[in-house]
């Protein structure tokens, strides 16, 4: 098991893609992992694009990223509302200025760029938020995937599997 011992966390918010949350879900936890879903507070349960329900197990403010080796950041529209709340927005900074994991697919860079994380980074997202991450110092380029240190990120759910690829690696090597 490439992840066993592992701990991640993976966020929700209303409007999550249900691919880029369920995927690297049942993805980390086939590979041995302990996932954490965490909700920003606003609810226990949210829904995705399409309805789909995500009962979350914890708030971002009841976390101690001292206990975890990283997160995933699903896309969808739910960053913007992650962003909004500075427990979520701290979260993924305190994991990255401690080395570990923050990995982020399709509209998630809009967390990385609110937590202020990608200037000088090299990375990847949804065509759309390009210039979001560009004018918060990052290097963009249209990859499947990117890892630059402790960042991986992804552009769509078609990436998937490579994201994943990579996380897991990440994780099996740290």
């Amino acid at each position: 098991m490439e992840a066993k011992g592992k701990r991640v966390l993976i966020l929700a918010e209303e409007l999550y893609n249900e691919y880029e949350l369920w995927y690297p879900y049942y993805r980390l936890k086939e590979a041995g992992a302990e996932v954490t879903l965490v909700g920003s507070g606003s609810s226990e349960t949210y829904k995705s694009k399409h309805g789909l329900p995500v009962t979350v197990d914890t708030r971002a403010d009841e976390v101690d990223p001292a206990q975890y080796d990283g997160v995933v950041i699903p896309g969808g529209y739910a960053p913007d509302l992650m962003r909004r709340y500075p427990a979520m927005v701290g979260l993924v900074r305190s994991l990255f200025e401690a080395g570990k994991l923050v990995a982020a697919i399709c509209h998630a860079g809009w967390m990385l760029a609110s937590a202020k994380i990608v200037d000088g980074k090299t990375l990847t997202s949804f065509f759309a938020i390009k210039d979001d991450l560009i004018h918060a110092g990052a290097r963009w380029v249209d990859q499947e995937v990117v890892v630059d240190g402790n960042l991986i990120t992804s552009r769509t759910p078609d990436d998937l599997p490579a994201f994943m690829r990579a996380v897991i690696q990440w994780l099996s090597t740290h």
